[in-house]
């Protein structure tokens, strides 16, 4: 099934155990694949800037999936500890890509790859970028090291109660970038937050995860691309992941917090293009090798 949203098309593929995973596409299906993978509590929407930039859409496939139990994905009861229902979500969609991807991944994104990476390996994986990711989960694992924002209100952003959660996470969506973001997009992303059930959002957090040995083993180009001023998730935990990814390269964005390809946008789809340009099969249809 599909849907047609502007020069998007929304569809629908069947992951881990049958759970229903939108995935919105931009670009030509004959040219190579990049598939994006949002945070916490956000959806496929983060990458609108992305999915609607001419110098990628007219390169590349772009696939940004809605994960289980967010924006137009389906909320199974389960899952959401489990790294083999996270690979068989991301596998279904690397399935739909029908070749090697580059992987994009924010966020709590990171460690969906992460697990994806742990389960599957690097099948259907052509390089990795990964942007304010974690690759870890809980406390005391370095690779999942949160900001002041995130450690501060946690409990709160957790909350059943709306008079509790409401405002922190009100708080939340306004202190994903670093410069102020206009009261509209404040908004929508406070929507996409409490989109995701309290039940969702509190059992994303129900993990303990090392990944040490998981990144070790990263064969594909990779690069990490953090903001130094990220209050969700620490620059620390962009540091640990250059240092245990063989050859990854880290790159800072200046005065930017959690969401570098919504605050720097030009410098971020540049960097997006300049990495996927350097993988094979990178040739678009009517193009010489």
């Amino acid at each position: 099934m599909e849907v047609h949203v502007r020069a998007q098309v929304i569809h629908f593929v069947e992951g881990a155990g049958g759970t229903r995973l939108a995935v919105r596409a931009a670009g030509n299906p004959a040219n190579p694949p990049i598939v994006f993978v949002h945070g916490w509590a956000r959806s496929g929407a983060d990458w609108q800037a992305q999915l609607t930039a001419p110098e990628l859409t007219s390169r590349y496939h772009l696939l940004a999936v809605d994960l289980r139990g967010h924006g137009l994905s389906g909320v199974p009861d389960t899952g959401y500890d489990d790294p083999h229902a996270w690979a068989g979500d991301l596998a279904a969609v690397l399935a739909l890509a029908g070749r090697p991807a580059v992987l994009v991944g924010s966020s709590y994104g990171g460690l969906v790859i992460t697990d994806y990476l742990r389960v599957t390996g690097e099948a259907g994986v052509a390089a990795l970028l990964l942007a304010g990711a974690l690759t870890e989960i809980g406390a005391g694992n370095p690779g999942g090291a949160t900001g002041p924002l995130m450690g501060a209100g946690i409990r709160d952003y957790l909350a059943e109660d709306p008079a509790v959660a409401v405002p922190a996470l009100t708080r939340l969506a306004a202190g994903l970038t670093a410069e102020p973001a206009p009261g509209d997009v404040v908004q929508r992303r406070l929507g996409e937050f409490l989109l995701v059930p309290p039940r969702v959002r509190r059992a994303l957090f129900r993990r303990v995860v090392t990944s040490a040995d998981v990144l070790a083993s990263v064969t594909v180009p990779t690069l990490i691309v953090h903001g130094t001023e990220d209050a969700v998730v620490h620059p620390t935990a962009a540091e640990y992941a250059a240092g245990k990814i063989p050859g990854a390269s880290l790159r800072w964005c200046d005065r930017v917090g959690h969401l570098p390809f919504a605050e720097r946008v030009a410098e971020f789809n540049t960097a997006l293009r300049e990495l996927a340009d350097r993988q094979p099969g990178r040739t678009r249809r009517g193009e010489p090798r």
